[in-house]
């Protein structure tokens, strides 16, 4: 417009969608992750959920939980629902999409992986276990949601490096999967997985500690970072 707008400085962004129906994730759909850890490919989508109240935004602090010694980092593409539909066709299903975001699929793996039954919900969704943002992308202004690159770095260090060509299960897929069991709806966030490079699978594995400082960043999407407190 010409006009100035409001300096950075003195605003604090939220995140996009501050408080969806339903945060549905996706495990074990990256290539490279399944090979970092030496598991199969899946022959099916994954699915598990984290609550709504995770979500934090995008310089938000992430907060360590007092019941875990083992948080994760995890960037994630995170696709916004935009259109209500149930059992959508794989060819229309990026119709129900109004855009995109960066996501941070944090994860006590202590209790994702040993605690309550081996279930993920726990481990995925203490509060601020979600940083979104820094805004919501159009899917008009994104050249190819399938070919972005995507990194995470920790204290400046790189861990994640990967690209969007390497989701094994694609946008169309997953959200014409998910549409079988339950209806999705307008602000539906869906995290679709991550890349290679997660703390829990390295030799030593490496997690987070209070004062670390989480940057994820999606090409074209921008970039979000939170400290750990």
């Amino acid at each position: 417009s010409g006009h100035h707008r409001v300096p950075r400085g003195t605003v604090r962004l939220l995140a996009p969608v501050g408080d969806p129906q339903k945060v549905i994730a996706v495990g074990l759909n990256y290539r490279d992750h399944c090979w970092e850890q030496g598991v199969s490919i899946p022959k099916e989508p994954i699915i598990f959920s984290k609550f709504p109240s995770a979500i934090i935004g995008p310089f938000d602090d992430i907060v360590h939980p007092q019941d875990s010694s083992e948080v994760d980092w995890e960037v994630e593409l995170a696709a916004v629902i935009g259109k209500e539909g149930r059992h959508i066709e794989e060819s229309s299903a990026m119709d129900h999409v109004v855009g995109f975001t960066v996501a941070n699929d944090i994860s006590a793996r202590d209790w994702q992986m040993r605690r309550n039954g081996r279930q993920w919900l726990l481990g995925k969704t203490f509060d601020t276990f979600c940083p979104l943002g820094p805004a919501l992308v159009t899917k008009e202004a994104v050249a190819d949601v399938h070919n972005l690159r995507i990194r995470c770095s920790v204290n400046g260090q790189v861990m994640q490096d990967s690209n969007t060509s390497q989701l094994i299960f694609r946008l169309p897929t997953l959200i014409a999967w998910v549409s079988r069991f339950v209806t999705l709806v307008p602000g539906d966030i869906l995290l679709t997985g991550t890349p290679a490079g997660v703390g829990v699978f390295r030799k030593p594995p490496v997690f987070l500690k209070r004062g670390d400082e989480v940057q994820c960043e999606i090409e074209e999407l921008g970039t979000i970072c939170n400290k750990v407190v």
